[in-house]
C-alpha cells in the first residue's frame, strides 16, 4: 500500500500565482500551462521523493517527467483535493515501480525492501481498504492521527514512509541518533495500527 498521507506536509517553499484549483482547471480544459504550473510548484518535491528512492538523478528526473505524463493523463477525471498529496504519491509509486523493475533480479539490501516491510505492519494490500471510498477514509484516518503526534515525530514518520528517507538521514535533520528514530517510528506505527482499528479498519 503505497498511496500516503501527504496532507501539504511536505509542500516545498516555491511560489505560484495559481492555486491548486487554478492548476486542476486548467487539466479540466486540457491547457499545457498547467504541466508547467505542477512543475514550478511541486517538481522539487516530486524530485527529492524520486532521488531518496532511485539514488540516481538520471533516473530520478525521468520518473519526474513520467509523474508530470501520469497526472496529466488522470486528470480528468481525477480531481485531487491536495494536489500536493497526489504528485507526490504518483511519484513515489513510480519511483518505487521503477525501482523493483530494475531490480527484480536481486534479493534484499537498499531502503526500499525495508521501507515497504515496515508499513505492512500497519496496512496491507489484501486488507479491506481496496475499495476507492474506503481507502480515501483510510487516508483520511491515516492524517487525523498524525496530526495527533508531536512535531518531530510526524516529520519522521512522513520523511520515512513518504519521501523514503533512511533513518540515517531523518536523524541527522532532526539532530537526533539513528536508534531514537527507529524506537520512535516503531512507537508510531504500534499507534498507528491500534488508531487503525479503532477506527474499525482490518489490519
Amino acid at each position: 500500500m503505497h498511496e500516503l498521507f501527504l496532507n501539504g506536509t511536505t509542500k516545498t517553499n516555491e511560489v505560484t500565482e495559481l492555486t491548486d484549483k487554478e492548476i486542476i482547471a486548467l487539466f479540466n480544459t486540457r491547457n499545457e500551462r498547467a504541466l508547467s504550473a505542477v512543475s514550478e510548484k511541486y517538481g522539487v518535491n516530486c524530485s527529492r521523493i524520486a532521488k531518496n528512492i532511485l539514488k540516481n538523478d538520471q533516473d530520478a528526473e525521468e520518473c519526474v517527467n513520467d509523474t508530470y505524463l501520469k497526472v496529466w493523463e488522470s486528470i480528468p477525471p481525477e480531481q485531487p483535493d491536495s494536489l500536493c498529496a497526489y504528485t507526490a504519491k504518483i511519484a513515489r509509486n513510480s519511483a518505487i515501480d521503477r525501482y523493483r523493475s530494475e531490480r527484480s533480479e536481486k534479493r534484499g539490501g537498499g531502503e526500499i525492501p525495508l521501507i515497504l516491510d515496515e508499513l505492512a505492519e500497519c496496512v496491507s494490500d489484501n486488507s479491506s481498504v481496496e475499495l476507492t471510498a474506503e481507502r480515501h477514509e483510510l487516508l483520511s484516518a491515516v492524517n487525523e492521527y498524525l496530526e495527533t503526534l508531536p512535531s518531530e515525530k510526524r516529520i519522521a514518520f512522513v520523511s520515512r514512509y513518504t519521501l523514503c528517507e533512511s533513518v540515517k538521514s531523518i536523524a541527522q535533520r532532526l539532530g537526533i541518533t539513528q536508534n531514537n528514530v527507529s524506537v520512535n517510528l516503531g512507537r508510531t506505527r504500534k499507534g498507528l495500527i491500534d488508531y487503525l482499528k479503532g477506527r474499525g479498519f482490518e489490519i
